[in-house]
């Protein structure tokens, strides 16, 4: 009874483990769109400028946000 329980918590585990690295991956991709939506903010701020740097800071974050994760992707799929 106890090999059976702990196969099946074995089995949990190393989904977890498995799943683990893409967790973190969307999370990574908010923060850099909203950290860089921020900072084109401050600058328009600085700058006393028309939402222009916000507009340009949203798209660079959103780009090199997906392009993080399609890479990241890309990398644990190799490990495997």
């Amino acid at each position: 009874m106890k090999d059976k329980q702990s196969d099946e918590i074995e089995k949990s585990f190393s989904s977890l483990r498995a799943a683990g690295p893409y967790l973190g991956l969307g999370t990574q991709l908010a923060a850099t769109m909203v950290l860089m939506f921020f900072l084109g903010k401050w600058l328009d701020d600085y700058l006393n400028t028309i939402p222009l740097f916000v507009l340009v800071f949203s798209f660079l974050g959103g780009f090199a946000g997906v392009y993080n994760f399609i890479r990241s992707v890309i990398q644990l799929n190799k490990k495997k």
